[in-house]
């Protein structure tokens, strides 16, 4: 039997969304995930959850392209903003939010509702982001106009007006405070926006140099320095697709499935998660339900199971 960290209150919010991204099918994920057993997991644990239910999300043959710059800008806000108010309520309500995606566009939501939960308290938030790309590209910088690579520099106060400015206050998570961890696909505008953001970089090169236990525990010092605690931004894309085949846009050379354990284990061990969200789970791409039940045994180690 594993040993249990100190109890929880876990608040498990789906957003099946996969207006952000080219490729159908993220929009499952929440689902897939539920499926593989998450609430059972984590109750295994100790922690006490529950199931807020989904955000309503539109889907995009009853939605409007808009922009190509900012594609399904307006359902994708309207999601974010719900979401925001439900992982403010279950902070609230002293609750870890547990975000399941949906694409990454969800986490202008799920970080603003935590940011915004925390501004009100004139506390800061730090935020770790596990992903094989930057998600910093702008409405002057995507090559796409796909905003599930416009959420990390929405976070961080850039880009788009209406996406930066959700909840009112901007910056949610100031950028000095901000570690992006496994990027190994960066478009070469938004590695110019990365490198003057003040955001700090650990690329698949520093992993393989340094380990991910130095990285991690780097990571957590500046996500924490100042803060009162971090937002957790997991993209199932930062595993290689070996073990993670069931995402939309896989990249080769990625971190392996332990590797993945060790860092939610110290981010468990030495960072204060507030919030977190785990993202870009595609059915459709899996293989018997693989990726979903990785990421449940990630929100396992993420929220305390140890091996001994």
């Amino acid at each position: 039997m594993p040993a249990a960290s100190k109890n929880k209150r876990v608040a498990v919010i789906g957003i099946p969304i996969d207006l952000g991204a080219s490729r159908r099918g993220v929009d499952m994920g929440p689902s897939a995930i539920r499926v593989a057993g998450l609430e059972a997991r984590l109750e295994q644990l100790g922690h006490n959850v529950v199931d807020y239910g989904d955000v309503d999300v539109m889907i995009p043959e009853t939605q409007e392209v808009g922009d190509t710059r900012l594609k399904y800008k307006k359902p994708i806000l309207a999601a974010c903003a719900e979401l925001a108010k439900m992982v403010e309520q279950s902070l609230t309500e002293g609750r870890i939010p547990l975000v399941l995606g949906g694409d990454h566009s969800i986490t202008i939501g799920s970080a603003a509702g935590s940011a915004t939960f925390f501004h009100k308290r004139n506390e800061k938030l730090g935020l770790l982001w596990f992903d094989a790309h930057g998600d910093a590209n702008t409405d002057e910088t995507s090559p796409s106009g796909n905003i599930h690579g416009m959420s990390l520099a929405a976070t961080c106060g850039l880009g788009d007006k209406d996406l930066v400015g959700l909840n009112g206050h901007s910056p949610k998570i100031d950028p000095r405070n901000v570690v992006l961890i496994g990027v190994r696909d960066l478009d070469t505008e938004e590695r110019k926006t990365l490198k003057k953001s003040g955001v700090t970089v650990y690329t698949m090169r520093d992993i393989d140099e340094r380990g991910m236990r130095d990285v991690v525990e780097e990571a957590v010092r500046i996500a924490g320095d100042g803060t009162v605690g971090v937002h957790l931004s997991f993209d199932l894309d930062v595993v290689d697709p070996e073990d993670a085949p069931g995402t939309g846009t896989p990249v080769w050379g990625g971190i392996t499935y332990r590797e993945a354990h060790l860092a939610m284990e110290i981010c468990a061990d030495r960072a204060n998660i507030v919030s977190m969200d785990f993202v870009e789970v595609n059915p459709v791409l899996d293989n018997q339900n693989i990726t979903a039940i990785l990421t449940t045994e990630l929100a396992q180690s993420a929220l305390g199971k140890t091996i001994y």
